[in-house]
């Protein structure tokens, strides 16, 4: 089968498409034809050595697509069922063989691309939305990059829970985009600090909880953007990890609580896992959940779909197509 295959750690130069053994099934798993596979800031982890996984490897930890085999002790699936699946690592081939337990049913009606699309990011939006720092009518939120994948459903379920949002972007086609998320205000981050926006936004108080999955360019302006006994939560890195740093700052800009949250600690147990994916899907079939396609790339362009991720510039979600 054809697959991205990872055999030393480095850049997008790393990252061919070879021939490659179809995988083995074992017990518990099922056999998914790959027809989508989500392309994350998680796979560049790996890739560079970030995160640490056996070389040689396939990366893609999303996707969606059909039953195309049932291994041992697996009962619930049949071959083609349409299903969509979150972990592990393997989803940028034409096949990959997942835990059972990982796997969800796609109802009729939702499309593969839109069921790949709202796996990872998703999720990840609705622990932060609903887990992390629960909000409520009442709260303000700082959503940095309220355009990307995460930010955009972040966005949209952080209004949906009551809160002003406070959305970050570069330009004035992401802030259109922000806004019809559900943004109260949009700062462009390239013409002000928004840090120094954010506090003026809230009359100089600060806001409850700043969502950064960006990281080492953010990181001190989100802190200085929060009130005091607010949180930050710092779930990504996309511009570069935070460099190390003193806690007792904390105390000094107001009881600060910082917290790195990680997807799989909030879908344990498997019943968390279900009630998050079937809430996430509910809501788009329930057109409560604006899900945006940015662009979706053949699998032999695999290092321009992740270019296109690195460089910031997308707007909503990458997808590989397998189809």
């Amino acid at each position: 089968m054809k697959a991205v295959q990872i055999t030393a750690l480095g850049g997008r130069e790393v990252l061919n498409v070879r021939d490659v053994a179809m995988p083995t099934l074992r017990t518990g798993q099922v056999l998914i034809r790959v027809c989508f596979s989500g392309v994350n800031f998680i796979d560049v982890y790996y890739r560079e050595g970030k995160y640490k996984t056996d070389l040689p490897f396939v990366p893609g930890a999303e996707g969606s697509g059909y039953i195309a085999g049932v291994g041992e002790g697996v009962v619930g699936f049949s071959e083609g069922d349409p299903v969509a699946w979150y972990g592990p690592l393997g989803s940028c081939a034409e096949y990959a063989a997942v835990d059972a337990s990982m796997v969800i049913k796609i109802s009729a009606g939702i499309p593969l691309s839109v069921a790949a699309a709202l796996m990872m990011q998703g999720i990840t939006a609705h622990y932060l939305a609903h887990s992390t720092f629960p909000l409520q009518e009442g709260h303000t939120a700082l959503v940095h990059a309220a355009a990307g994948g995460v930010g955009h459903l972040l966005t949209q379920m952080a209004k949906r829970a009551g809160a002003r949002v406070l959305a970050t972007v570069s330009s004035e086609e992401k802030a259109s985009i922000a806004k019809d998320a559900g943004a109260s205000e949009v700062i462009l981050y390239h013409d002000v600090d928004f840090d120094a926006a954010a506090r003026n936004l809230t009359d100089g108080v600060g806001v409850d909880v700043v969502y950064d999955g960006v990281g080492k360019t953010t990181f001190e302006g989100s802190l200085r953007s929060l009130r005091p006994l607010g949180m930050l939560a710092l779930y990504g890195a996309s511009s570069g990890p935070v460099p190390p740093f003193d806690l007792s700052r904390l105390s000094a800009m107001g009881s600060l609580f910082i917290t790195r949250p990680m997807s799989f600690d909030y879908i344990r147990p498997h019943s968390k896992y279900v009630e998050r994916t079937d809430a996430i899907f509910a809501m788009y079939q329930n057109r409560v959940l604006n899900v945006h396609v940015d662009t979706v790339f053949p699998l032999e362009e695999a290092a321009a779909a992740y270019e296109l991720l690195e460089s910031r510039r997308s707007k909503g979600k990458i997808l590989l197509s397998l189809a």
